[in-house]
């Protein structure tokens, strides 16, 4: 088929354009077509539903003035670097998320190198802090969202969490533990590899390690300083994710269980053997625990009458699931977001699992946390950091 454009004669292949189909095709007028539509020798598409109708050829791979412009749940890739020509009339998203209830407030410039692990707001500070795998921990004045530090802890963050007033940085074989008031500056040894995994609970800090090992340690605020105080054996491989909950404390593994460990004893009171991958990040909420893995599945547990946790219900995704966050929305209801390694987050309401919105980013989301009331904080894998609020604007139905 030939198209005029300016005395200019293109002709159209009857083949999808494989740069339109990522968002990336700002050709016009372009050989192939631009439209995922089946057509035939007789220049009549069907969808599948309607049977066939004919098409105006003059509109074959652009928008006309009447189209409906369908988007898909992937960000324009020409939109990201300020070069989209469609605008409005651009199948793909121009915009970091899809909701009503949520916004984009503000992204943090010139943050991380590689992947960011942790994000922590020690109380009584004005700053917030970012840790990475490039080897860094950030401050960002909160009020400004300008960088006030860059700090060098010698070694890969695998985590980072706040208590109070200090902040714990995991990093390999150590965790570094500032204090902000006083200053105080920590080196806590024992770990066998990475520190994945922190966690706060009975007066102890617990850590995750890659040898398998859960260490933890007790502060003494005589001497301010911290004591090794117990090391829980039985996981197999990492332990990428820790939370503490119902006086029990629960460990995810790369050996794709979860143990529950009594947070008194220290001893181990049951192994779930449910995910068929790695157990990547587990929350606790009300009396349930949530659990994500890479076999695409988030499971919730409920304690039975035996004292046992098992399986209540199980929410499927389309890829692997990397971290869970749960908060609460302005109007005090439960958000559940949802880490998926397909560059974006899944928000739903609890418990009913209805989908409240989507947020992408140019690589998988690793790290998302609750700030103060209204405002969360997201942190990729390409190094960026991305600040949302919550809106009190309508939200969509399952």
């Amino acid at each position: 088929m030939d198209i005029d454009d300016n005395n200019k004669r293109v002709y159209q292949q009857q083949k999808v354009c494989y740069q339109w189909r990522a968002g990336r095709c700002n050709r016009y007028p372009c050989q192939f077509i631009h439209s995922d539509h089946q057509f035939n020798g007789n220049g009549v598409y069907t969808d599948g539903f309607s049977g066939g109708r004919r098409s105006n050829t003059q509109n074959w791979g652009r928008v006309g003035n009447k189209a409906v412009v369908r988007k898909t749940d992937k960000v324009c890739n020409f939109w990201v670097k300020g070069k989209c020509n469609y605008k409005g009339n651009c199948r793909f998203l121009h915009s970091w998320s899809i909701g009503d209830s949520f916004s984009l407030l503000t992204q943090l410039h010139d943050a991380h190198q590689n992947v960011v692990t942790g994000i922590a707001l020690p109380s009584g500070s004005d700053k917030l802090y970012t840790g990475s795998k490039d080897e860094t921990v950030r401050a960002w004045d909160c009020a400004s969202g300008q960088c006030m530090g860059v700090f060098n802890v010698g070694g890969e963050v695998g985590c980072m969490i706040s208590e109070g007033p200090w902040i714990f940085v995991g990093l390999p074989n150590a965790v570094k533990a500032w204090n902000m008031q006083t200053n105080i500056d920590l080196n806590l040894s024992g770990p066998v590899g990475q520190v994945y995994a922190m966690v706060v609970g009975n007066g102890l800090l617990l850590a995750g390690t890659q040898d398998g090992s859960i260490l933890a340690w007790k502060f003494d605020a005589a001497s301010n300083t911290f004591h090794p105080a117990a090391s829980l054996t039985g996981h197999t491989a990492g332990v990428v994710a820790l939370v503490v909950g119902t006086n029990r404390l629960c460990s995810g593994s790369m050996d794709k269980t979860i143990r529950v460990w009594n947070l008194e004893t220290l001893q181990c009171m049951q192994t779930l053997a449910e995910h068929t991958a790695v157990v990547m990040s587990l929350l606790f909420w009300d009396q349930f625990l949530l659990s994500c893995s890479l076999d695409k599945t988030v499971k919730i547990w409920v304690t039975s009458e035996s004292g046992n946790m098992e399986v209540a219900y199980t929410h499927s995704e389309e890829r692997g699931v990397i971290t869970l966050c749960g908060m609460l929305d302005l109007e005090a209801k439960p958000v559940l977001l949802s880490s998926c390694s397909n560059d974006s987050v899944r928000l739903y309401d609890l418990p009913s699992f209805s989908e409240r919105g989507k947020i992408f980013s140019k690589q998988d989301i690793r790290v998302i946390q609750t700030g103060p009331p209204g405002i969360f904080f997201t942190g990729d894998e390409s190094g960026q950091v991305k600040v949302w609020k919550w809106s009190t604007g309508p939200t969509p139905t399952a």
